[in-house]
């Protein structure tokens, strides 16, 4: 596809934002962002096709994705929207249930003490699992990804054909894939989608006289894209930093981290810093865009390194040996059956 040149990327983003914003983290604006920023920052090492100008664009509207299918139906909506955010209490817990620190291993243990405290994942919200399952199946796309490519310079004839088909069809499922990780990351990095206060303080003992007005979406839409750009956001970003940790651990430190911008949120909002005009505002908008983006460039990067060691298809080869030629995937790749 033609390249576009980076100003004209974010000025037709900044554009199409000005569609009516629906309730979703940082509205079109803020998920262009993260998820342009975020493919700009990418070092060479990860492939190339998810590099440049095009990527860039790309990724900025399949960012948005996970909000565009909002609305597809009861038991759609009823199953997804919960993704979007994880509802924690001032006291750590998530709705009075289970410390949000100590998450457990799968969805199942966790609906089950969430039941166990008379709430559900469905109220609560799940986004540490939304980020983690994400990043999972990046590392196994690009998993294949690197079978195929090493599979594409050795083999001959029909079986090199079906490699590079299966290729071009993983990097479209690969692109869909992180399009919903990209989301995820940046609802993660907004501070109303990790608390129970997210649309106004809500009943809740509130001595500071935090706002009770529905603030979320003005906050997140409009004001963001009234008030952010690439620019300010790329400024905010942080140096690459891998968490050496499973993911379930980076995905907790990551939402615990932007749920201590909750109070200073309200705080600022109290006091008038969100009106336009004000760099105060601006500014710490513009840090939580670009904590997102920093965010999902490293969980990028530690995903296509962590595919290296991985495993694919079944029988499961190992991704290690078919790169140093020692196995042949074939089977594995085709499917036994």
């Amino acid at each position: 596809m033609r390249p576009v040149a980076r100003l004209a990327i974010f000025a037709a983003a900044a554009a199409l934002a000005l569609t009516p914003v629906v309730a979703a983290s940082w509205g079109n604006t803020g998920h262009r962002i993260i998820g342009g920023l975020a493919i700009e920052a990418l070092p060479e090492e990860v492939p190339a096709f998810l590099r440049g100008k095009q990527a860039m664009a790309d990724m900025g509207e399949l960012a948005r994705e996970p909000d565009r299918s909002k609305g597809s139906g009861r038991i759609h909506d009823s199953n997804r929207d919960p993704a979007h955010y994880i509802d924690i209490d001032d006291a750590g817990k998530v709705m009075g249930g289970p410390l949000f620190a100590d998450m457990a291993p799968t969805r199942a243990e966790y609906e089950a003490s969430l039941q166990a405290a008379r709430t559900d994942s469905w109220k609560a919200g799940y986004l540490q699992y939304s980020i983690a399952d994400a990043y999972q199946q990046l590392v196994k796309d690009f998993a294949y990804w690197r079978v195929d490519t090493a599979m594409i310079k050795r083999a001959k004839g029909a079986r090199k054909a079906w490699y590079k088909r299966d290729r071009a069809r993983r990097e479209e499922l690969l692109w869909a894939n992180l399009g919903n990780l990209a989301h995820y990351v940046g609802d993660g990095s907004q501070p109303l989608h990790t608390s129970v206060h997210h649309n106004g303080w809500g009943d809740y003992p509130n001595p500071e006289g935090y706002s009770t007005e529905r603030l979320h979406v003005p906050w997140e839409g409009p004001y963001v894209m009234g008030a952010v750009t690439p620019e300010m956001a790329r400024a905010a970003m942080t140096p690459f930093k891998s968490c050496g940790c499973p993911v379930e651990k980076r995905a907790v430190a990551y939402l615990t981290v932007t749920n201590g911008f909750v109070i200073p949120f309200y705080r600022m909002w109290k006091d008038g810093r969100f009106k336009p005009g004000d760099t105060e505002g601006a500014a710490f908008a513009a840090a939580r865009v670009g904590a997102g983006a920093s965010e999902l460039r490293d969980l990028i990067v530690e995903a296509w390194r962590a595919s290296a060691s991985s495993k694919v298809g079944w029988p499961e080869v190992s991704v290690t040996d078919v790169e140093s030629g020692k196995a042949d995937p074939w089977v594995a790749m085709l499917g036994k059956d």
